[in-house]
């Protein structure tokens, strides 16, 4: 948790210095943040876990590294596109998942605006500490005026559109980054659908944490969300909270 803490300060206070981003070949964004995100975390890992592989967003060669019984997903900067805005509202997130046989079984996440750190116990629990108040993550039964569902802010799409409308869900909050899982952990919503693209390192950490706190990922057939598939690419996923809806799903 230190270094996680130690990112998160540097993060901070490049954002505070204004922040100039350049563009990476999928014309994704990078900031200095994410480097120096990535050189503490990195640091980090190998004193404490020398022999475990760790896949990061921004160590390019790590990407062509194999899966192997158990490896780190690092997002340095979840969110930059969030991080870059003037708007954020502190949506971007500084992430560390364990995956251990294709599993994300263990995860990490801080919320550097807010504070907020989140992560898993070795019992398979959730917890959460926010301004020095520590307590449990528990999923939340679904309100009986309907679900609450959360939609990226920077990625929603015409797909994720249609899933809510079929599912009648009119109740829906706009969050950036990996913050959208812990807001599903913490009890504020009941659903996540996302077709669009992500990478394996932007989920790992969050997927741990929901499922620790009583939550879980489905793909839209209804099987499991697994972990080291080509080129570390996700394809669309529904992580849920308290709501699940009918697998499988409609071809939106």
């Amino acid at each position: 948790m230190p270094a996680m803490r130690q990112a998160g300060a540097e993060i901070l206070r490049i954002k505070a210095g204004g922040v100039e981003a350049d563009y990476k070949a999928d014309a994704s964004p990078v900031t200095q943040a994410d480097h120096a995100s990535e050189a503490i975390l990195k640091a980090a890992l190998a004193q404490f876990f020398p022999d475990i592989p760790v896949i990061s967003e921004e160590n390019t060669a790590s990407h062509f590294l194999s899966p192997t019984a158990s490896y780190f997903l690092v997002d340095p900067l979840d969110g930059t596109r969030e991080f870059i805005r003037h708007d954020s509202n502190g949506h971007f997130t500084v992430n560390i998942g364990f995956v251990q046989q294709g599993v994300a079984c263990a995860g990490i996440i801080y919320v550097p605006a807010m504070g907020w750190m989140c992560w898993t116990d070795s019992h398979g629990q959730a917890h959460q500490e926010k301004d020095g108040q520590h307590s449990r993550l528990q999923i939340r039964q679904v309100p009986k005026k309907g679900p609450a569902a959360l939609a990226s802010r920077s990625h929603r799409d015409p797909k994720t559109n249609a899933f809510l409308e079929a599912e009648a869900i009119s109740d829906i909050v706009s969050a950036g980054s990996s913050l959208k899982f812990l807001l599903l952990a913490a009890g504020k919503a009941d659903i996540y659908p996302r077709f669009g693209p992500t990478m394996e390192w932007d989920t790992a950490a969050g997927e741990a944490i929901l499922r620790a706190a009583g939550g879980d990922i489905y793909t839209p057939d209804g099987q499991p969300h697994s972990y080291g598939k080509p080129g570390w690419k996700n394809a669309a996923f529904i992580a849920s909270a308290g709501y699940r809806p009918t697998f499988p799903l409609a071809r939106y």
